[in-house]
């Protein structure tokens, strides 16, 4: 299965719906082709399959460079696209002669256009065009909430995916006026006054006024150094590090949640230490993500980063 995968939680932007857009666009073309014979832009090489691309809009999911892109420490949004499962990945037959030239000319051709397209936003007219893709993204993202409200089990972390959601499209919307150094998107100023329900409203003043208790009012931030995750293929340094201070390993790493493990928490939970965001914040953050996670298992795994020097806690 194709995926074209949005970036992670912490890192809002409407790069992930832009790609999208150019990925549905070939699904729609190669299936008039397969189901026909005839397309516009059936994408298909010449010695390569005929077969439609069967491309899915995907959560952020972990195991490639784009982890050290979207790392806190660079916020660079990535365009990752992966074949997931793939018959032949980490076997003796993952050679090219097996790589479908057909896909292949399929993934090219999203990543350009996604690349060509980014490249030329340059007035507010190009930024209203962006709104439609972003508004499309935000419709996508909503239905999905409302299938993972259905997983939680209780109204405050139903009402804390929703409120993570609404942080999220505000964000992911004004992203794109960085591009000009302009004022707010057009969609995120819907996004503010009348794009949402009245009890979704009410579900986002709940959560934002929720109190943290003691042991999540601590705020901390990442420190400069290290960059980049704190696990890469073939080495891990949070590991290295807590052996040579004496840390025990936190529960947070071996953690199950509904939609994601221990290493997707621990890269998220350092990617939102911001100094601004409390440690009850980020747990909300990260559950809104990968779902329900105790707090107590943050603040250990906070408090673990900070003894190795990763992060500092803000007085």
């Amino acid at each position: 299965m194709f995926h074209v995968t949005r970036g992670p939680m912490s890192l809002p932007s409407f790069v992930h719906d832009v790609a999208w857009t150019f990925a549905e666009f070939v699904n729609e073309e190669s299936y008039k082709f397969a189901a026909t014979g005839r397309a516009e832009y059936p994408m298909v090489a010449p010695e390569g399959g005929k077969e439609p691309l069967r491309a899915e809009y995907s959560a952020y999911t972990m195991g490639s460079d784009h982890d050290v892109y979207q790392d806190s420490s660079f916020g660079i949004p990535a365009i990752y696209l992966n074949d997931w499962p793939d018959r032949y990945i980490h076997t003796n037959f993952d050679t090219a002669a097996n790589i479908d030239p057909t896909k292949l000319k399929r993934a090219a051709f999203i990543g350009a256009a996604s690349g060509y397209c980014l490249s030329q936003i340059h007035s507010h007219e190009d930024l209203l065009r962006m709104a439609l893709i972003g508004r499309e993204g935000d419709l996508r993202r909503s239905y999905r909430m409302l299938w993972s409200q259905l997983s939680v089990e209780t109204f405050a972390e139903k009402d804390n995916l929703l409120f993570a959601l609404y942080q999220y499209e505000l964000l992911a919307a004004n992203s794109a006026s960085s591009w000009l150094q302009g004022d707010k998107t057009p969609w995120a100023i819907e996004l503010e006054t009348s794009g949402w329900t009245a009890d979704s409203s009410e579900a986002i003043k709940r959560q934002a006024a929720k109190t943290a208790p003691d042991v999540g009012r601590p705020k901390f931030k990442r420190k400069e150094d290290p960059k980049g995750p704190l696990v890469v293929f073939g080495y891990d340094y949070f590991a290295e590090h807590a052996k040579a201070a004496g840390v025990v390993t936190p529960k947070l790493l071996s953690y199950e949640g509904l939609w994601g493990g221990g290493e997707e928490y621990a890269y998220e939970v350092l990617n939102f230490a911001d100094g601004k965001r409390n440690a009850q914040e980020i747990r909300d953050a990260v559950s809104a993500e990968y779902g329900p996670v105790p707090l107590e298992m943050v603040v250990e795994y906070l408090k673990a980063l900070e003894k190795i020097g990763v992060v500092e806690q803000m007085k």
